[in-house]
């Protein structure tokens, strides 16, 4: 088992005075088969008269708050204490051909078809197209057991896209990705969920962190650490499995989920409208430590 404190610190600063504004925060990690918070604090400067906790439909955690007094500086920490259960993963080859698990969510011949079925559909940032189907095709031929499908093309968008943190956007869709070769790792979750559910397999949205591991003599920069995304794919009776295509593998206990959802957009980590402001800067500090 994997332990870890994690920080994640956000910092609005505003050129004029912002007199009201009302923010949504998902940034309590989930728990999970294998993911436990056993404490999950937040700071907020200037400190809101009032906090909502609540669960989305997806099940993750939201706390809602807003502020009725000028400030021109928002900080905002969340610190949690996590612990991470290696997950049962069966072996790739021996699980369900693909064609079969799609079938399954159509013919509602599985307990969990309603579930699955909301996944296999368009989203906001995401539309299936034969673009996606032809792209992942190679990795599905016919009868291919979906596990083992679905980490070739993981590892097909690994080793044919450019990891360039300069090249998109957070609203850049996975058609420009497709046709551009790289991105991020927002962008190559949703180009992999594009391409499954183009094929009729349900796949989710995962936000969360990643522990990171500093080279080798080279001290771990606290602070430097980043949130991650990455994607669940329905494996039919075996149920969802996580796959990172920005680091091509099978999540592990390095990755901790802290939401899940269609798309990016049902999981943003900050997300709020305010008043005034004029221009603003912003700064994003994560830190994902691990305890002995």
């Amino acid at each position: 088992m994997a332990k870890y404190r994690i920080t994640h610190s956000t910092t609005y600063q505003y050129s004029d005075p912002v007199p009201v504004c009302q923010n949504q925060l998902r940034l309590s990690p989930r728990d999970t088969p294998w993911t436990h918070c056993s404490s999950h604090r937040l700071t907020i400067t200037p400190r809101p008269e009032s906090k909502q906790r609540r669960r989305d439909w997806f099940g993750n955690y939201v706390q809602s708050f807003s502020l009725e007094e000028s400030h021109r500086k928002l900080a905002v920490t969340a610190t949690s204490l996590v612990e991470v259960l290696p997950q049962s993963v069966p072996v790739p080859d021996e699980t369900t051909p693909w064609e079969e698990v799609g079938s399954a969510v159509i013919e509602q011949s599985v307990d969990d078809w309603l579930e699955a079925s909301e996944f296999v559909f368009d989203s906001p940032h995401i539309s299936r197209a034969d673009a996606f189907r032809e792209f992942a095709e190679p990795c599905f031929p016919s009868g291919q057991p979906v596990l083992a499908a679905a980490v070739a093309l993981t590892s097909k968008i690994f080793s044919e896209f450019k990891y360039d943190p300069r090249a998109t956007t957070v609203t850049t869709r996975p058609e420009e990705v497709l046709q551009a070769r790289h991105g991020v790792c927002q962008d190559f979750a949703h180009l992999q969920i594009a391409c499954l559910r183009s094929l009729g397999l349900p796949a989710r949205y995962v936000s969360g962190y990643l522990r990171t591991i500093p080279p080798p003599g080279k001290p771990r920069l606290i602070g430097a650490d980043a949130s991650h995304a990455w994607l669940s794919v329905w494996c039919g009776p075996h149920g969802w499995i996580d796959l990172d295509p920005t680091n091509n593998c099978i999540c592990g206990t390095d990755h901790i989920p802290i939401a899940w959802g269609r798309d990016y957009s049902d999981v943003a980590p900050f997300r709020g409208v305010y008043l005034g402001g004029g221009s603003h800067t912003l700064n994003v500090s994560v830190d994902v430590e691990p305890l002995e």
